[in-house]
């Protein structure tokens, strides 16, 4: 799947860097998003989808559920528009709206991710976003995002 990209970043420099946990848990997550693919969390025995990644089926608590490309398109679950900076690098940069994005066709499991855009537009639960990817190859370790935008 080929996939929308952005080039000019949303969020200002000096956030903390997205990682993957010491573990590797969310590592096919992080690394799915800098080749611009979603992959989510399903089970190849019961076909659960799920969100964030753990070790176990929520269902049928196999060990180890595997990892699924889907398309990053889905609908608005929630939203709220942010008055407060919640790290000191976005100091001045509110407001910027945050959501919650369902994705019908990965079992309805949700992402949190910005809703990109004007900060005052409009924004109705149940609208429907399509994802973009947010690409950081100048730091170290180099890092993408999936951003939201309305469809």
């Amino acid at each position: 799947m080929t996939h929308e990209a952005i080039n000019t970043p949303y969020l200002p420099p000096g956030l903390p860097i997205p990682v993957p946990e010491p573990d590797g848990l969310s590592a096919p997550y992080w690394n799915g998003l800098r080749e611009s693919r979603l992959l989510i969390q399903r089970c190849p025995i019961c076909e659960t989808w799920q969100f964030g990644p753990e070790w176990l089926c929520h269902r049928c608590h196999r060990f180890d559920p595997g990892w699924q490309e889907v398309r990053p398109r889905g609908l608005i679950y929630s939203w709220e528009r942010v008055w407060h900076a919640s790290h000191d690098a976005l100091s001045g940069h509110p407001p910027y709206l945050a959501v919650i994005v369902e994705l019908p066709q990965a079992g309805n499991v949700r992402l949190v991710g910005n809703l990109l855009g004007d900060p005052m537009q409009e924004v109705a639960i149940g609208s429907e976003v399509k994802g973009v990817f947010e690409h950081h190859p100048e730091v170290a370790p180099s890092f993408s995002l999936l951003q939201w935008h309305l469809v």
